[in-house]
């Protein structure tokens, strides 16, 4: 088959594989994205030498020496689990699957399918798995552009009268760009490129994303669809190409200026 009849029927005929599974990394990239504002806060609080630094620092890192694949396994055993999992530990009511229960929590219609769109509840809780690698991450590269900014800067701020957050928002954030600019593409990249965790917990039904397609129609039942398998492919590597040049773009505008 042509490859331009495998984009037409990924568009097309298998419309409610791809929509659903494109939804849910653009989701992910928003979550991330709040994450991320997550991780500066941490970074912002341990800049200011609180006692016990060090211990947090190590304590907010350690999930990012661990790959997506090895955090599912222990939210899994350890937090998601019905039997005795920490989650139904501290839930008063019945124990929730948190793994298995793919009901929508809210849905919406595209033009371009009949398919419902919509996040679902075991999606969701993926999020708080992958929440918890990512912000250590974020962490410790805002922490080191924190200890780069010039603390004349903040001085002079806090002369002018400017309070403790209106000198972060007009002073420290604007030196945090190149900073901004890294943690916003690798945060995109993270959320495009996720599948670790999903195959981790056996690719429970409404958790799809990009690269659940790909695996799929390269290593899955069907046989002869490696051609869509590539074109999944294509298309994961076409988004993340867009926000690379963006970073390129911007690293050698600003070395040139």
């Amino acid at each position: 088959m042509g490859g331009t009849q495998n984009y037409h029927q990924i568009f097309t005929i298998f419309d409610s594989d791809f929509y659903p599974a494109l939804f849910n990394n653009f989701f992910l990239i928003i979550w991330l994205t709040l994450c991320s504002m997550g991780g500066m806060l941490f970074a912002y609080l341990l800049d200011k030498n609180i006692r016990g630094s060090r211990i947090y620092q190590s304590i907010y890192y350690f999930p990012v020496v661990l790959s997506l694949a090895v955090v599912g396994f222990i939210w899994k055993s350890t937090m998601f689990s019905q039997d005795h999992g920490l989650l139904n530990i501290l839930w008063p009511g019945k124990p929730i699957d948190f793994v298995g229960d793919s009901t929508k929590i809210f849905t919406f219609h595209i033009p371009l399918t009949d398919t419902p769109i919509g996040l679902s509840r075991n999606f969701a809780a993926l999020l708080i798995a992958i929440a918890w690698r990512h912000m250590g991450y974020i962490m410790v590269l805002y922490l080191a552009g924190l200890k780069s900014v010039d603390p004349a800067l903040r001085e002079a701020a806090a002369i002018d009268g400017c309070t403790e957050w209106q000198a972060f928002f007009s002073v420290v954030l604007p030196a945090l760009k190149p900073i901004n600019v890294v943690v916003v593409v690798i945060t995109v990249i993270e959320a495009l490129r996720a599948y670790d965790i999903i195959a981790a917990l056996n690719e429970p039904r409404g958790t799809s994303v990009m690269g659940t397609l790909v695996t799929r129609s390269l290593l899955g039942e069907g046989a002869g669809r490696v051609g869509f398998g590539s074109a999944y492919g294509t298309i994961l590597l076409v988004l993340c190409l867009g926000f690379i040049v963006w970073y390129v773009y911007n690293h050698f505008r600003e070395t040139s200026e």
